[in-house]
Order: C-alpha cells, then sequence, then structure tokens
C-alpha cells in the first residue's frame, strides 16, 4: 500500500486535539516526516512523541520545499495566516503532485477567499479543505435522509449552535488561544466557529439564494456581535434560522440543536457529539440513528487519500469553502448595512436545483435575458 509522507506546518493544538488522532488511526496510510512550527520548543516536543531527529524540525516551512520525500503539506496556522501560507506552499510545489490540507476557513476576508479558490487551477494543486462539518456522519446521515424525504418535503428549519468563549478562555478549548482572543480577521468567533455550522447547512440543503442578519453588538475583542440571528432562503426554497450564540451557555436540556420539519415528521439533532439522530413521523413512529461523532477529521484524512490514488475525488476543495467563508461576511453586510443580501453566484449554483422567482419566469416568457 502507498504511505503518503506528510508535513506538518503548525503544531498546535489544531494539530494535537484534531488532525494527530486522525493521522495516527490511518498510520497505514499516512507517515509524518517533517515538522515546522516558529514555536521550535513545541516543534521539538512533538519531534519526540513521533520519534523525528532535530534534521525533521523547521523554523521557516520555505526550507521544506526542495525535500523530494514529502507528499503532502498540512497547514494549521491562525485564521489570518490561511490565505498566505497556502498561496506560499501552492507556488512552490506547483505540477509537482504533491498537494495540501489546509484549516477553515479559507481566508480572513473575501477578497482572500475568492483568491484561494482559484489556487488548484492556477497552481495545478490539490488541496482540500479541512472542513470536518462536512465530513461528520450526522451531516451527511442528515443530507441523505433530505435527498430521499424520510420525512417528506422540508418545509423549515432551526438550528441554534452556542459557544461558551467566555467560559472556554481558561479551559484547554481553542478559545484559550490569544489570537482568538484578539482576532486579526472579520468576525471573530463567527467566522472562526460559526462557519462550521454554516457548512453543515449548506452541506444540507444546498446552495444559498438570500440572507438577512440581525445582531446584538458585544463589546469584546473575541466577536462584534453575542449572538447573530439569520434568516435563511435556499435556492432549493427550503427557509429557515439559523442562530449563532458565543457569549455564553445553553443550559436547559435538551438542547434546541438542529430540528428539520418536514410534511411527514421532523428530524431532530441535539447537537454533534449526542450519538443520535431522533426522526419523528406524523403517524406517531419513531426512530433513533446512531453515529459516531467526530468522525470528521478521520473522513477529510482518508478522502484525501482515496483522491491521491484516484479512487475518488476531493469533496471539500476551496471552491466549496469559499462559499462557506462568503456566507460569514455576508451576514456580518446584512447586519452593518441593514439589508438582504443574496449569497450564491450563479455559476455556483446546483445544476436544476435553481428555484426561479416569479420575475424570472416573467423574463422567461417575455423571452428577456
Amino acid at each position: 500500500m502507498t504511505v503518503l509522507n506528510v508535513a506538518i506546518i503548525g503544531t498546535g493544538m489544531a494539530f494535537e486535539k484534531l488532525h494527530y488522532p486522525a493521522f495516527q488511526e490511518l498510520a497505514d496510510k499516512y507517515r509524518i516526516v517533517a515538522l515546522c512550527d516558529t514555536d521550535q520548543e513545541k516543534a521539538r516536543y512533538w519531534a519526540g512523541i513521533l520519534n523525528l531527529d532535530m534534521d525533521n524540525v523547521y523554523e521557516d516551512y520555505h526550507d521544506m520545499f526542495q525535500r523530494e520525500d514529502i507528499n503532502l503539506f498540512d497547514i494549521m496556522v491562525p485564521i489570518s495566516l490561511n490565505y498566505k501560507v497556502t498561496l506560499d506552499v501552492a507556488k512552490n510545489i506547483a505540477g509537482s503532485g504533491k498537494g495540501i490540507i489546509c484549516e477553515k476557513p479559507a481566508a480572513s476576508n473575501e477578497k482572500d477567499a475568492r483568491a484561494h479558490r482559484e489556487l488548484p487551477s492556477k497552481y495545478n494543486v490539490p488541496i482540500l479543505i479541512a472542513e470536518n462539518y462536512r465530513y461528520n456522519e450526522e451531516t451527511n446521515i442528515i443530507r441523505d435522509m433530505i435527498r430521499e424525504k424520510k420525512i417528506g418535503d422540508v418545509i423549515y428549519f432551526i438550528y441554534h449552535r452556542f459557544l461558551d468563549f467566555p467560559g472556554d478562555i481558561h479551559k484547554d478549548k481553542f478559545p484559550a488561544k490569544e489570537w482568538r482572543q484578539y482576532p486579526d480577521y472579520q468576525g471573530g468567533a463567527i467566522l472562526d466557529s460559526g462557519v462550521h455550522d454554516l457548512a453543515a447547512l449548506r452541506h444540507v440543503f444546498g446552495a444559498v439564494d438570500k440572507l438577512q442578519a440581525f445582531g446584538h453588538p458585544l463589546e469584546a475583542d473575541y466577536s462584534p456581535y453575542s449572538v447573530v440571528n439569520v434568516n435563511i432562503c435556499f435556492k432549493s426554497g427550503i427557509t429557515g434560522h439559523f442562530s449563532f450564540y458565543c457569549s455564553g451557555r445553553e443550559v436547559q436540556s435538551p438542547l434546541i440543536g438542529f430540528r428539520i420539519f418536514g410534511t411527514e415528521g421532523m428530524i431532530y439533532l441535539e447537537e454533534r457529539g449526542c450519538g443520535t439522530i431522533n426522526v419523528a413521523f406524523n403517524n406517531g413512529s419513531e426512530e433513533q440513528i446512531p453515529y459516531i461523532p467526530q468522525r470528521g477529521y478521520y473522513n477529510e484524512l482518508l478522502n484525501f487519500y482515496n483522491a491521491s490514488i484516484k479512487k475518488e475525488p476531493l469533496f471539500v476543495t476551496p471552491e466549496l469553502e469559499y462559499g462557506d467563508t462568503k456566507m460569514v461576511f455576508d451576514i456580518l453586510k446584512s447586519i452593518e448595512n441593514d439589508q438582504v443580501i443574496y449569497v450564491d453566484e450563479e455559476k455556483y449554483y446546483e445544476p436544476g436545483k435553481e428555484k426561479k422567482t416569479p420575475a424570472d419566469k416573467i423574463k422567461s416568457l417575455l423571452n428577456l435575458s
């Protein structure tokens, strides 16, 4: 079996808690051969765990480009560096057959996110975005149930996510990182964490037509709003409400979670780690569908490996991630300008799934472009 040699750029919490356990589980497919981090003490610590000698530890990732044995660069850096580092790597390995995995979101602003989506074609480099919510089992099970009309035609949904950022600052969690507490990217925690939930919604329901958002201002550096409330209309005609509360807890159980209402019943996911999707039908019957939580990290690495041996395509590309990232910026624009925002460009609509408005139908009848 072919084993891919991996160079890690950034040995922080994302590597420790998310990527490294998945690499361990896929040890027959991946081998970590090089580490890079500006914090050399941290890099040397991981070198010891991985039994790498110091010749394989770097402070500047540019020094790794000449190594012919590296097949994949896995980039885990602060959000403001995502585009810059990915661009640097793509330029230097262009056309070599080597690949890139980059963490979400695509970039810290819309301009760079737009440029990021062009990198694979511009430099002939396969790039996978590590958006684990699109790879999680529960997201894919729910998406398939919607496609198969398990609860009939979907009418609307409610999706509520909370993040106790202030409480998590003093724990061994991602908000403890100073660059997240004082972000130099738009939207703070909304871009960093909320993008996951929007990716999940887009994965389940498809392209977005328009949205209107409202926010409660927050006098804190980590986010401009304590909560954003977003009304969303998808191209399929499905409408619903998304709320992201990042400055407190949801203390009553069961949680609001993700609720989808259809003509024949409803789907309920309390939260992504609960392990069970509940389905209740109008006739009084119920189903509990089990899943294994937090499999996104494993599945995304498996997808990259299978793509490298031509077994399947990359599922989450920079083009797809651009839509998720742009939607966060669209939410911020809607709040700031108090207006409805049209989200997905025509070229990114799912063919055959567009919902024509009355105005579109009139134009068609009149043969107007």
